[in-house]
């Protein structure tokens, strides 16, 4: 055997070797850990990591060639498993996350990718139509007036009610950042119509009340989420909601909401997220095939220790 074949196959079981393999996963640990310290806005893989997850698929899937005749079965699915974990994380490196804050009721076409570094246009058209925000009950403070007169004043929760006569009176929510409280009515079984306390109602011309709002306590956020809608060349393309752990997905690209909050005039603004993972599907089918292997892997040791 000549000396470049020896080199060859010296370099061959090299890169299948155990070794190399624990070298790797030490050198990524030292690259990954001490992000977790530090207060980084840098949320995407960066090349050289994702240099060493392809080095590491590459080394798993060597070794498997290597011991191919001696790994049982249920360890050679393990072994897949993994290699289309590590191959779909690669592949996730080809995709991106980009953020942007949209104020609601408009729509914007660029957003910051951060694995550029900077603003870059979208494929679609994104349309924040409408945030929605849910709060636990909280007590409110109602006035009702007839006329100029003042008729009483009711302490309650929203979400419960107050007898006004022979009507029924519930709260039924509060907006924000209006300070709204919005009233249903009701006359026995039958609704009358609703009232807000910044004077809008759907109530017939007779009915002698008015309801103001005297006081609140600071909401709970119980939880929020915003109508989407994507568009390109003036055409609706996809439209939905999405909240938190739920976003709105359009082909590989999902558009996750990370916050809602207001800037100083009060105006309401929404953080987006846009995710596009292409290796996505092949990390869940690895986890997958490394789930059956390694229940076959316990099943046959138990059944070897039955014996």
């Amino acid at each position: 055997m000549s000396r470049l074949s020896k080199e060859a196959e010296w370099f061959y079981h090299f890169l299948g070797s155990k070794k190399l393999a624990a070298s790797l996963l030490l050198l990524l640990c030292v690259i990954l850990i001490p992000r977790t310290f530090t207060e980084t806005t840098d949320i995407s893989l960066s090349t050289v990591p994702s240099v060493i997850l392809g080095l590491m698929g590459l080394n798993l899937m060597l070794c498997t060639a290597q011991r191919l005749k001696t790994l049982s079965k249920p360890v050679l699915i393990m072994h897949i498993g993994a290699i289309l974990v590590l191959g779909g994380a690669v592949i996730s490196s080809f995709g991106f996350v980009a953020t942007v804050n949209v104020y609601e009721g408009t729509s914007v076409e660029s957003v910051y990718r951060w694995d550029l570094k900077k603003e870059m246009p979208l494929e679609v058209n994104l349309r924040v139509n409408k945030i929605h925000m849910q709060y636990y009950p909280m007590p409110v403070k109602v006035g009702v007036l007839r006329g100029e007169d003042k008729v009483g004043l009711f302490q309650l929760k929203t979400g419960n009610s107050f007898q006004l006569d022979k009507y029924t009176v519930r709260a039924d929510f509060m907006e924000f950042p209006s300070e709204n409280l919005r009233l249903t009515i009701k006359e026995g079984d039958q609704v009358l119509g609703t009232a807000e306390t910044n004077g809008e109602r759907s109530l017939p011309e007779d009915f002698p009340y008015d309801f103001k709002l005297v006081a609140y306590k600071d909401p709970s956020l119980k939880r929020a989420w915003v109508d989407l809608t994507l568009s390109k060349d003036s055409q609706v393309i996809a439209e939905g909601s999405s909240e938190v752990n739920d976003p709105l997905t359009w082909g590989k690209t999902s558009f996750h909401m990370v916050k809602v909050d207001a800037d100083k005039f009060g105006l309401r603004f929404v953080g987006i997220q846009i995710t596009n993972d292409p290796g996505k599907p092949y990390v869940y089918m690895g986890f997958a095939v490394l789930g059956l292997g390694s229940a076959l892997y316990l099943r046959k040791k138990i059944a070897g220790k039955a014996r």
